[in-house]
Formats: structure tokens, sequence, C-alpha cells
């Protein structure tokens, strides 16, 4: 990887708790990753691969449970030590523009699978090359893996990356996102 198309490491304390952070670039993406400040000495590091979700994240969507899962992650790592590779592939990588079009195809009834499949996209459209380069630049040979998600343990162990462990990362579900954590589960086999 070219050393242009990663930053260096900066300081970032947060409610919870004190991170390094680092970002990378990987065409027009911009990725980062938020780890414990003694990542370089952790044997297993605890690791969460984050697809990014604005609505989620930053404005508390309830149609998700994308941000309890980014919180879930955060404290976990504060106390236990490792990192979240925060993946700047939003609506599992068809922009927002088109996963809006998506929650518009889910108000009037679809789920999130047939939502992307009626704009053209495939139910995945992620991609996670850079999450080789990441664990390649960190020297990370096995982790622990915070999903509920079981292809992103047949990706990470493709790269060559050992998990040897899975944290589920439940959350309760809620009116809005009943139907969309049933759908995780029946037609993309996450662990739920």
């Amino acid at each position: 990887m070219n050393n242009k198309l990663k930053s260096s490491i900066a300081f970032l304390p947060t409610k919870y708790g004190d991170f390094n952070i680092k970002s990378y670039k990987e065409n027009n993406q911009e990725h980062m990753i938020i780890m414990s400040k003694d990542i370089e000495d952790i044997e297993t590091p605890i690791v969460r691969i984050h697809s990014e979700c604005l609505t989620g994240d930053t404005f508390g969507s309830l149609k998700c449970d994308c941000q309890e899962q980014l919180v879930f992650a955060l404290k976990i790592i504060a106390k236990n030590g490792g990192m979240i590779i925060y993946h700047r592939q939003e609506g599992r990588n068809i922009g927002l523009l088109n996963k809006i079009n998506a929650y518009s195809l889910q108000d009037q009834g679809h789920d999130t699978v047939e939502a992307n499949l009626k704009l053209g996209f495939k139910e995945d459209e992620r991609t996670y090359d850079i999450i080789k380069v990441i664990f390649e630049d960190l020297n990370i040979k096995k982790i622990k893996l915070i999903t509920n998600n079981p292809d992103k343990v047949n990706i990470v162990e493709s790269f060559g990356v050992e998990v040897v462990d899975t944290i589920s990362c439940l959350v309760n579900p809620n009116q809005y996102n009943k139907k969309y954590l049933a759908t995780k589960k029946d037609k993309l086999n996450h662990m739920l």
C-alpha cells in the first residue's frame, strides 16, 4: 500500500474512553480505525468492522441497530483493548442517496434486501479489500471479532487472519427495526 493512502496516528478522547485514530484512503472512500492506545501490545485484539450508517450512527435512527452496535463496540474496546474499523460504505455500499431511496421502499413494505434489489443493486455491495490492508499495516494475525454476520468471519479468515472467537452484538428490537432484524437473520444469515 502506498504510504500516501494512510494517515498518521492521532489521539481521540471520547466519552467512552481515550483512543487513537488513523485513516486509510481507498479510491474515493476514506475509512477510519479507532483503536486502543496499546493495540500493538495486544496479541489477540477485539475488532469490530463497522459499516458506516449516517442515519443510525449520527442521528440515532431506530430503523436499524447500527448505533447500538457501535456504542457496544466502543465500550468493549475501551475496557479490553482492540479496534473498530469504521468501514465507509454507507447503506451496504449503495451510498446515502440510494440508502434513502431504499428507506422509502421499506416504508412501502419492502424489506432491506428487497429494496436493494428493486433499486438494481445486489443485497450487499460492500467490498473488504481495505480491511486486509489495515490488518497488514497493523500486523494483526488473529482477532476476536465483534459481529453477528458469519460472512465477516469468512472474509477476515480469507485474509489469513485467524478469528479465534466471535462476540455477539445483540440489541433489543423495537417497533421500527423488528422487520430489519428479522431480514438480517432470515435472508442474510446473521446470528440473531
